[in-house]
């Protein structure tokens, strides 16, 4: 496993991490807390040392697991991101520098350490990266030495832009996959000038890009992939990467005909793609299983692809995907 450095000032993570928002059990199949353990051991075992959760994974479940896990291992390389801003408390109109102390101090004793690696504020509503005060809230944290970096989950272009104009921000986490390409001139070269490191979520749009879903496929009735199709419940770009999911599947057909080639299978396509872009940091895929950890941890070691494989998916996201796709953006 290959490592970079998140942000100018932060520290080393590995290429690929992991997204813990499945431990949680908030949509699809419920994992238990031995699946759970069996997953992060085979993190660990990969060489993965970035974990990625929030407070409202679960209502906490996420964190509380994690911090369980972090106790029957040698965690001196692994970092826990977390994030503060979509649970009730706070969401929509609730924010003050009270509740995210509280929030704060909530991960913390779930996670079982003294003071946070990153805070991340989870796609708050755009108003309040605006007005500025929240940042100010997370200085005085570090200052206090309950948080060590913050940064920011944001779902627009604008956003990241508002929340690079704060010098101290660590990082932002970002929807970013081959269907995503409008960060790759838009917002990846400012935040590589300004040393702010990229995390990326949804690597696979949902799945979509792993090239085993069909028009018959179906999904839990908890799972976002069934209620949150068309934003239902929320931004609608965290599902499918904001694209309908039968033009998705066109898409994926396309890339498997035309462009993939022999050597790799979709989910290796698609997460070196990401990496190939060297404002990444790293990419946080989800995993139900110890299997999918492995998959994804060995595109590390993958070589780059091809000039040609980069201009052919440009040319897909220009030509067909840019205009299916919905939401802020």
């Amino acid at each position: 496993m290959k490592t970079r450095k998140l942000g100018a000032n932060g520290f080393n993570v590995s290429e690929v991490g992991i997204g813990c928002w499945q431990l949680g059990g908030n949509w699809g199949v419920d994992i238990s807390k031995d699946a759970a353990f069996d997953i992060l051991n085979e993190a660990v075992n990969n060489g993965i040392t970035f974990f990625d959760t929030a407070d409202v994974y679960g209502d906490g479940k996420s964190e509380s697991l994690i911090g369980e896990f972090l106790k029957t291992c040698d965690a001196a390389d692994i970092r826990v991101a977390t994030k503060f801003g979509r649970a009730g408390n706070a969401y929509p109109d609730k924010y003050t520098k009270d509740v995210l102390k509280a929030t704060v101090e909530g991960s913390l004793k779930r996670l079982g350490v003294d003071s946070l690696d990153l805070l991340q504020l989870h796609c708050i509503p755009p108003q309040y990266l605006k007005d500025g005060a929240v940042f100010d809230w997370l200085r005085d944290l570090k200052s206090e030495g309950l948080i060590k970096h913050f940064g920011a989950s944001v779902e627009t272009v604008e956003e990241g832009l508002v929340c690079m104009e704060h010098d101290d921000l660590l990082s932002l986490q970002v929807i970013f996959n081959i269907f995503r390409q409008k960060l790759v001139t838009e917002l990846l070269p400012q935040a590589e000038a300004k040393g702010v490191g990229i995390i990326v979520r949804l690597p696979l749009a949902s799945g979509l890009l792993t090239g085993k879903f069909d028009a018959n496929t179906t999904f839990a009735e908890d799972d976002h992939r069934n209620f949150n199709r068309d934003g239902q419940a929320f931004n609608v770009g965290e599902t499918f990467a904001g694209l309908p999911y039968n033009k998705g599947l066109e898409f994926v057909e396309d890339i498997k005909n035309n462009i993939l080639t022999s050597n790799l299978n979709m989910v290796q396509l698609a997460l070196r793609w990401i990496l190939d872009h060297k404002a990444v940091s790293t990419i946080i895929p989800g995993a139900s299983s110890t299997k999918q950890v492995v998959s994804n941890a060995a595109v590390s070691s993958l070589e780059p692809l091809s000039a040609e494989v980069h201009a052919a998916l440009t040319e897909l996201y220009k030509t067909k995907v840019h205009d299916a796709i919905r939401g802020g953006y």
